[in-house]
């Protein structure tokens, strides 16, 4: 899936391609910054840098959209089973952000982890009405964070090799 995805993004710069593969669910940046720095060569800090900004590229979409997006495909029959399961996957990691909230949202976002990032944290957040604008900082100072995890993973791997 990797090679197809690089394959169809191939036509773009550098750059542009590695902030649209950071903005992607599940691989966001935790397989864009890994990608910008082994097999396009970028600085760190740019791979970080532009990893960042694609990850947080949807997530006001997400946060005001989403709800109301599902609650449609919940409706229709073609869409209303794959509306259930995202509303089920999303509801099941929201029961730690409803009770920490700013914080349960951070660190869940800061992990990099599968299941983890922009997209899961702020479905969830938006399917338990947490605030706009708190969320929207809470994901941005987690998805910083998971950059600064990834790319010292990254380095220390170089390093070691």
């Amino acid at each position: 899936m990797k090679e197809a995805i690089i394959n169809l993004l191939a036509f773009l710069p550098d750059w542009l391609e590695i902030m649209i593969i950071s903005a992607i669910p599940i691989v966001e940046l935790r397989g864009a910054i890994p990608l910008a720095i082994l097999g396009y060569q970028m600085p760190y800090f740019q791979a970080y840098l532009l990893g960042v900004i694609g990850s947080l590229i949807p997530a006001p979409f997400i946060l005001i959209f989403i709800p109301a997006i599902l609650r449609w495909m919940s409706g229709t029959r073609v869409f209303g089973k794959m509306a259930r399961w995202i509303i089920a996957k999303g509801m099941k990691k929201s029961e730690k952000l409803t009770k920490y909230e700013f914080w349960g949202l951070f660190l869940f976002v800061a992990i990099p982890l599968p299941g983890t990032g922009v997209w899961t944290g702020c479905l969830a957040a938006s399917l338990i009405g947490l605030d706009f604008r708190r969320s929207m900082i809470s994901v941005a100072l987690g998805s910083a964070t998971a950059g600064i995890i990834v790319t010292g993973l990254v380095a220390g791997g170089i390093f070691l090799i």
